[in-house]
């Protein structure tokens, strides 16, 4: 018994020494995403965009608001004269715009924080698939991303690959056609979502 325990045991130990230990080496980088939307081009125009047209449409309402405010300052003044049948009549109008200034407000505000989701939502699409190829391209096994929704509590600065994506992102923007036939595509496809 005690033979057949010790020829098993250097059968086991023989075969295990002919083995060769296959090492592979798992290539590893993270790229700091609030860094990256910050830096990024794209992002920055895509902000700029929608931070002009919210001051523009801003704009428009403001001089409603303006307005209101200047026909609630006539009608305290205006009110004693007129008598208060008038002051019932024209205080629930002053009323009523109020309510639906209040209205647009929010939805402008509505609006305008879903065209920019859309197109944002669009935008990260295109950076995790571009940071895929890249991983892909480039033998990474592991890109992992920190930020403000962050993955990783800790990463040598080494591994850190952030300015690379976001030289190579923006490389490839400056490169696409700025044309309205970009934002035709863009449409298109949130449609399709």
């Amino acid at each position: 018994m005690k033979k057949a325990l010790v020829i098993i045991a250097l059968s086991i130990f023989a075969v295990s020494c002919n083995k060769t230990a296959e090492v592979k080496e798992v290539k590893t980088a993270y790229v700091d995403t609030s860094v990256l939307m910050k830096e990024y081009t794209e992002a920055k125009d895509l902000e700029a965009k929608y931070k002009a047209q919210a001051e523009e449409k801003g704009r428009q309402l403001q001089a409603e608001i303006t307005r209101f405010k200047q026909d609630a300052a006539n009608f305290q003044s205006q009110a004693q004269a007129n008598g208060q049948a008038w002051a019932q009549q024209k205080g629930a109008e002053l009323q009523k715009r109020e309510q639906q200034l209040g209205y647009a407000q929010q939805a402008l505000s509505q609006q305008l924080q879903q065209e920019s989701g859309v197109e944002m939502d669009s935008l990260v699409s295109g950076v995790k698939k571009f940071i895929k190829d890249y991983g892909k391209k480039n033998g990474y096994s592991y890109i992992y991303g920190t930020g403000d929704a962050a993955s990783i509590l800790y990463a040598e600065e080494k591994y850190d690959i952030t300015k690379d994506i976001i030289k190579a992102l923006n490389d490839k923007y400056k490169a696409e056609p700025k044309t309205d036939e970009k934002a035709a595509v863009k449409e298109g496809e949130a449609a399709k979502k």
